[in-house]
């Protein structure tokens, strides 16, 4: 058949579609112990599964694995939610698909994260799905550090710690010419072409100084002395040590 495309045996180009009034339907029905609805629910919900692990592609993980896991999110999503909150199933589902897709990759890297972390981080997640199934919306950072009473950079590191590694060469986006990859988006504005001028151009000014000047603003500025420290230093007043600091600094900004 043209255009079939198979995940897991299943064929994704048949994949059930349903309405929304059909979701609330049989999320009633499926909240009230009908099993055969709720299996119509897993068969209607398989796309979204889909496009949650679309995002996920480009790995070394195996796609059908990536659909298994995301469809053990949706029965998960399915279990718990909450139809009296009066917003649309997907909102709650892609969160909470994703989120399994992410622990399965967690678990299975080749990164190793301590022992204490992980189980600040399993906490973190467990925190945010019961605040998730309570106002079925994502909770803020905040909310889960005082849920678990923990400070806020706690969660954070955590949460950083179990963060999937991003290849420099992993393409984002491809126009038909050349791929703009992640490292094309890096830049260390500390060593860029225009600091790399400014530096050279500054050498080159204070080069031109005499050494009693560039000794001066060596004592103000990376010693930190004071100008009368430096008079009593060069055997000098303090009125002349300020004129020849003014005059060292007026040639080098005519200099850049």
């Amino acid at each position: 058949m043209q255009g079939k495309v198979e995940i897991s045996g299943i064929n994704t180009a048949k994949l059930q579609v349903l309405s929304n009034e059909e979701m609330n339907q049989l999320l009633r029905r499926a909240k009230e112990g009908d099993m055969e609805a709720r299996e119509t629910l897993i068969r209607g919900n398989l796309r979204l599964v889909l496009s949650v692990i679309q995002k996920f592609l480009g790995r070394s993980e195996n796609v059908d694995d990536l659909f298994q896991v995301g469809c053990i999110g949706l029965i998960k999503a399915i279990d718990n939610f909450d139809i009296s909150q009066g917003v649309r199933f997907s909102t709650y589902g892609v969160p909470m698909i994703a989120g399994e897709i992410r622990r399965y990759l967690r678990d299975n890297s080749s990164i190793r994260v301590s022992r204490s972390m992980r189980d600040t981080a399993y906490k973190v997640l467990q925190a945010r799905e019961h605040l998730l199934r309570q106002s079925q919306r994502e909770p803020t950072v905040e909310q889960i550090a005082r849920e678990l009473n923990i400070p806020r950079e706690d969660v954070v590191f955590a949460m950083d710690a179990i963060v999937d590694p991003v290849s420099l060469y992993e393409p984002l986006y491809s126009d038909g010419g050349d791929t703009l990859c992640v490292m094309d988006q890096l830049r260390d504005r500390s060593n860029s072409d225009e600091n790399w001028i400014e530096q050279i151009a500054l050498k080159d000014a204070v080069e031109q100084l005499g050494d009693r000047e560039r000794s001066i603003l060596a004592m103000r500025f990376y010693q930190g002395k004071t100008q009368m420290e430096v008079s009593a230093e060069i055997g000098i007043s303090q009125a002349q040590v300020s004129r020849l600091e003014k005059n060292a600094i007026r040639s080098i900004k005519k200099c850049l």
